[in-house]
């Protein structure tokens, strides 16, 4: 019997169970498959962030604030993330809000942020980009 992988971003069906990686974030990192909304760009880049996916990262963030390059802090945790609201601001733009939680040298860290998100065509295909946030108490 296989050990069915949950999902990182904490994704539970119906039941409260969680999603399996797979049917999850791992059909956007994994394939070719665009986002179908803000929130799940923002649970599969956590999710990214998890396993250290820096060219899944950087071709979902907008060109207009992507980064040159993308370090990962060496020993980071990623502990969980809380998805608190997700509001459409527009036919093609979205607000995410949530809180992640990772560990780095034992010292706990919380990012809460209210990202925003914006949908634009990339290669031919409409894809939702990251395009920047702003940190909440």
């Amino acid at each position: 019997m296989s050990v069915i992988e949950a999902c990182p971003c904490g994704r539970t069906d119906t039941k409260g169970r969680a999603v399996p990686y797979a049917a999850c974030c791992g059909r956007y990192l994994d394939g070719d498959l665009p986002v179908p909304d803000a929130e799940h760009l923002m649970r599969s880049r956590y999710t990214a962030f998890v396993r250290q996916r820096a060219g899944y990262l950087l071709a979902t963030w907008h060109p207009a604030h992507r980064p040159a390059a993308l370090d990962f802090e060496p020993g980071a945790k990623w502990l969980g993330l809380e998805v608190r609201g997700h509001r459409v601001t527009g036919a093609d733009t979205a607000e995410v809000e949530f809180v992640a939680r990772h560990r780095v040298g034992g010292r706990a860290v919380r990012l809460h942020e209210r990202s925003r998100f914006v949908r634009e065509p990339v290669d031919g295909v409409a894809r939702w980009l990251y395009l920047d946030g702003d940190l909440l108490g």
